[in-house]
């Protein structure tokens, strides 16, 4: 009777959650049919400004796993909307050769997650915007309050406005990592860490309550570097001393309107409506109605992609966690990326590869197995490497072998390193009464047990194990890059390099981005015009992923943190995000080739 009642529950639970969907998807197709002309093409107003509101928006290197067509609410409810970098930069290029476009209109916040927003992306899709301006088509922006991401992005613009209200947040940058060693202490959890490499600072939260004194080094280091390249960027664009700007930015951090306006980092203070009602003016519409426009994610649907019989450069994306095995969404999973590395391969059709990285690296055997099946592919067509914000450790290990790697000046690259973490919860467990008794069959026959500490000799084992790694990774990349392995181990020992810094070491071989590589590829591959483009992960359709929800799985939603705001906020999210990287180490040696948990610039 109770198995009766549970399956009757659940059917009218499956009912009515399909009359729901139902109503939805009705609606919602009605909603994207309006915007829709007969022959299935978004209409476009002549004279329309292209609308980019920033607001909401976390830009990726890859693409949407889903295709939302407007019902990506049901999907990730208030939660970023991921942005293709490769496909709002073709967006705005599109837009300054379209004649029905008179100018780009840029306003809101990004809403960064993940490994997205970075500033290498921002600094492609900043050159991308540049191209309207250079057009000869005006570029204009609006800010209730704007930060260094989006002043670095917009900061090439004609025209900025900020709200008389509003703030210019800039007080430069900062990374504070977050460190674990005395909670675990209280918690009675033990950490033993092995590792190669000084700069290594991955295994310091475990281990420590602050940073090492070479740890604090190179942060120290590749955070200048980062803001000095974004710093000299926002004071050329804006006719401004870089000096005078470093000036500005000690002097106030958080720098009111009138201070902004005087210094040349906006153009003008105004509210909102003043700025809209300017912009119908310019557009010939009538006051109170909306300027001509036309949003940025409805003009996108315009675009059709390149078809050429000549070739395809297949872009695949390794971003984020790189984990063993299959791996989840935005993890990289070793076997499913060599897999489908495979498949690239013995694909005639697809003439070249690019391999785009942003990535901390993770499982140091599953960055193997992926470099394992891009050597081969190597051997068969040309592959091209094309870093994004974040290519290194395991990252870097992987990029080792392109036949031309491609970085930005703020790309976070190098961390050539290696670790080990061994757990223990021997004394949480004693705490609550738990013990164990064991039988072994030799001295090293426990060597995996995460019920005591590991021995002198034991611990001894991982760090052998941890020293050939290390060794195997220098092997690596002398091996691709065409370097002596003495050489490398002067540039490695775990140091983090910022992409300009990059190429003076010989790390990568030319600043670019995206499009710099695939042009590139696509020359090797001797392909006349622009390549078909096909890229890995690719957009599933909406009603997969809507399959998959009402299978079930987790929800963004259900975590803690997904109704909290503020610093308590912040501060849960920090610590979710810490404890889902924790829960990407896989690796079954327990060895890793990553970059710290928390760097990143802020």
């Amino acid at each position: 009777m109770k198995a009766f009642f549970a399956s009757f529950v659940g059917t009218l639970l499956g009912l009515a959650a399909f009359c729901t969907l139902a109503v939805v998807l009705l609606f919602g197709g009605l909603a994207v049919l309006s915007t829709v002309s007969e022959k299935g093409v978004v209409a476009v107003e002549d004279g329309a400004y292209l609308v980019l509101n920033l607001d909401g928006i976390n830009l990726t290197d890859a693409p949407p796993l889903v295709e939302e067509a407007g019902l990506g609410w049901l999907l990730h409810g208030d939660g970023p909307q991921a942005l293709s970098l490769r496909r709002a930069c073709a967006g705005l290029r599109e837009a300054a050769s379209d004649k029905r476009i008179r100018g780009v209109f840029v306003t809101g916040s990004f809403a960064p997650d993940g490994y997205g927003t970075g500033f290498a992306a921002l600094r492609e899709l900043r050159a991308a915007l540049g191209e309207v301006k250079a057009a000869g088509k005006p570029v204009k922006a609006y800010f209730d309050e704007v930060g260094t991401t989006e002043l670095y992005f917009a900061s090439g613009a004609g025209e900025i406005a900020l709200n008389p209200f509003g703030l210019v947040v800039m007080p430069g940058l900062a990374s504070e990592p977050m460190f674990y060693a005395g909670a675990f202490e209280k918690w009675g959890v033990g950490v033993q860490v092995t590792r190669s490499g000084k700069y290594k600072g991955a295994v310091e939260p475990y281990i420590r309550t602050d940073l090492s004194p070479e740890n604090r080094e190179q942060l120290t280091e590749l955070l200048q570097g980062l803001w000095g390249d974004l710093r000299d960027e926002i004071a050329t664009a804006r006719g401004m001393d870089s000096a005078k700007l470093q000036a500005l930015v000690d002097a106030e951090g958080l720098i009111p309107p009138e201070a902004a306006l005087e210094a040349g980092l906006v153009t003008k203070v105004a509210y909102r409506d003043e700025v809209l009602d300017e912009l119908r003016a310019e557009t010939g519409t009538e006051a109170g109605e909306p300027f001509r426009q036309i949003a940025f994610p409805a003009y996108l649907k315009t675009l059709s992609s390149a078809s050429n019989p000549a070739g395809t450069v297949a872009v695949v994306y390794a971003e984020g966690e790189i984990v063993d095995g299959e791996g989840q969404e935005g993890e990289v999973g070793g076997a499913a990326f060599a897999r489908h590395l495979r498949a690239l391969r013995e694909d005639d059709a697809v003439a070249a590869v690019v391999l785009r990285v942003n990535s901390p690296g993770g499982s140091a055997g599953a960055a193997e197995e992926m470099l394992r099946e891009l050597r081969l592919l190597r051997e068969a067509k040309p592959l091209i490497v094309s870093m994004g914000s974040y290519a290194a450790s395991g990252g870097y290990w992987i990029s080792t072998f392109g036949e031309r790697i491609y970085a930005e000046p703020t790309t976070i690259t190098g961390s050539i390193g290696v670790f080990g973490l061994q757990f223990d919860v021997e004394k949480l467990a004693g705490s609550i009464g738990l013990t164990w008794d064991r039988v072994t069959t030799g001295e090293k026959a426990g060597l995996l047990t995460s019920s005591r500490p590991k021995s002198p000799a034991e611990l001894a084992v991982f760090q052998r194990l941890v020293d050939r790694t290390y060794d195997e990774f220098l092997l690596r990349v002398s091996e691709g890059r065409g370097l002596d392995k003495a050489a490398v181990h002067e540039i490695a020992q775990g140091r983090v390099w910022t992409g300009a810094r990059a190429l003076e070491l010989g790390l990568v071989d030319e600043i670019g981005g995206l499009d710099a590589a695939v042009a590139h590829a696509a020359k090797l591959a001797k392909i006349d015009g622009a390549p078909e483009i096909e890229e890995y992960p690719s957009t599933r359709p909406l009603a997969e992923a809507l399959a998959e929800m009402f299978e079930g799985g987790e929800s963004p939603e259900t975590r803690l943190a997904a109704g909290l705001r503020g610093p308590l906020g912040g501060l849960v999210r920090r610590a979710e995000s810490q404890i889902r990287e924790l829960g990407a180490l896989n690796d079954p040696r327990g060895v890793y080739a990553r970059l710290p948990l928390d760097l990143r610039a802020r």
